[in-house]
């Protein structure tokens, strides 16, 4: 446990620009994290005068790399390893990290609670197009601020593009560059938009009912899969933090969802446009492809359909092609011409830990897909390859269903098991199915060298867990990190290098 008080004779003036929203305010910043939202609350208070105090139940050696990155504010206090009842009596405001279930007994004792996203909310001014869903929606995301960069430097629109919300960048990081002519694409959590239930705002001088303090011009839904079960309980429960994405919209926004039970119902209860995307043709306006190898087509209204998607991509697997599909559906409801949309988006290489290629050695391809932390995605990424797969996967469970990875791994050349409480589930259905597995291992090293031992050249090696990191690693992106330099470090030299 870790106390820090701040030295009594520090001049706090020092901290500047200061704002009058925040200047002097008390604010306990519960859970730093390593992600960024609790670090970039805590830079962004603190520049305006706040007086902060951080308080995580992890110690200071977790914490390190965000602690690093604070000491140019010598007066915040900390409180680590532990929390304080008295600290959050005490604070005017509470900013709450996403990962805090929202009946934590701390917050029950606060006056009042924010996260990183609801500051950014309030203040900013610029455009904004929000993501969320099960998965998938890291690469939608990054492929709408793809083309809206695209867009800005071939003159198509006159503002800037920004990225952020649960893809690890808080939007409090660039909330002072923004203009009302810009674009922000957030990326946002089913905790996240949680966070954001019943939020209204008064808009300007506007005299009567605030507006819900999320609206997006344009809201995307990815795909729906079970996921975080052990928070919630029931898919109900779940898609009721997501419904809260189109909650605030209206009949000028957008809502773009999937041809499947939870997408139809979305689409059925907002008050926005709403456009389908499919696996078949749309007698309506929405996005299909006739073929999961064909290109994917769209249309608004009764126009004729149009290309938006090419049949190639730099990045492997159908269900790429379905976000990337949505993602095509936005651009073309903002007015993007649809051969600009279909070129920028056949261009988009993908981003890190989502099916990422990043080393080639002795003829086999080494994939990281860390971020497929639930079994549905784990199985597509095998079934995103036609080389013989070589699957290391399992980990940590969030009382989810196997059957889906089962099937899947059932196809794999070969499958390498990581430690943890899905791979004891795993292990069990495997054996059920007289499937072979290598594991389970507790380090990447043996994993690696379980993979090495199975792949041929052709073959294709990926990390897709179907499970959470925690246990051996501190998170998810921790878990890809370590993936890939273990594989560069033991596969020996290749033309790829992440």
């Amino acid at each position: 446990m870790l106390r820090y008080e701040p030295p009594q004779d520090i001049d706090k003036s020092v901290q500047s620009p200061a704002s009058p929203h925040y200047q002097g305010m008390k604010v306990l910043v519960m859970g730093l994290g390593l992600h960024g939202g609790g670090l970039a609350s805590v830079r962004y208070l603190a520049s305006r005068g706040a007086e902060i105090t951080v308080t995580d139940l992890r110690d200071e050696k977790t914490l390190a790399p965000s602690l690093e990155q604070l000491q140019c504010f010598p007066h915040i206090r900390y409180v680590l390893g532990c929390h304080d009842q008295e600290d959050f009596k005490k604070a005017d405001m509470v900013i709450k990290n996403p990962g805090v279930r929202p009946d934590a007994p701390f917050l029950a004792l606060s006056r009042r609670i924010e996260t990183d996203i609801s500051l950014f909310l309030a203040h900013s001014p610029a455009r904004l197009i929000a993501v969320t869903g099960s998965k998938g929606k890291s690469s939608t995301a990054s492929a709408l601020h793809w083309a809206f960069k695209a867009a800005q430097t071939q003159g198509l629109f006159l503002g800037h593009a920004y990225l952020g919300g649960n893809i690890t960048v808080s939007p409090l990081a660039f909330l002072d560059a923004l203009r009302p002519e810009d674009t922000v694409v957030l990326e946002l959590s089913s905790w996240q938009l949680g966070d954001l239930q019943g939020r209204r705002i008064q808009v300007g001088d506007a005299v009567g009912t605030p507006q819900a303090l999320l609206k997006p011009r344009a809201a995307v839904f990815t795909a729906l899969l079970p996921d975080h079960l052990d928070r919630y309980g029931t898919m109900d429960a779940y898609m009721g933090d997501k419904r809260i994405l189109y909650q605030g919209q209206d009949s000028h926004d957008l809502t773009v969802a999937a041809d499947d039970p939870w997408g139809r119902s979305f689409l059925a209860e907002t008050r926005a446009r709403p456009l389908m995307y499919a696996e078949k043709p749309l007698s309506d306006a929405g996005g299909w492809f006739a073929t999961p190898q064909g290109p994917g087509l769209a249309r608004l209204g009764g126009e004729t359909p149009v290309e938006v998607v090419p049949p190639q991509l730099l990045i492997p697997g159908y269900h790429q092609k379905k976000n990337l599909l949505a993602a095509a559906l936005v651009l073309l409801d903002l007015g993007l011409p649809p051969a600009f949309i279909r070129d920028t988006l056949g261009s988009f290489p993908g981003i890190e830990h989502r099916l990422e290629l990043f080393h080639e050695a002795g003829g086999v391809h080494f994939y990281n897909d860390t971020t497929a932390t639930i079994p549905d995605a784990a199985a597509a990424a095998v079934r995103s390859f036609d080389a013989p797969v070589v699957l290391v996967t399992g980990g940590t469970d969030k009382n989810l269903d196997f059957t889906p990875l089962v099937k899947a791994a059932a196809q794999a050349k070969a499958v390498i098991l990581l430690a943890g409480t899905g791979s004891d589930k795993l292990k069990a259905l495997l054996d059920g199915l007289a499937c072979s597995y290598y594991g389970p291992f507790d380090s990447l090293d043996q994993a690696v060298s379980a993979s090495l031992e199975a792949a041929r050249p052709g073959d294709v090696v990926v990390l897709s867990p179907g499970c959470a990191s925690f246990g051996m690693f501190l998170h998810e992106f921790h878990r890809g990190r370590q993936w890939k330099e273990a594989v560069c470090r033991l596969a020996g030299k290749g033309n790829r290098n992440g």
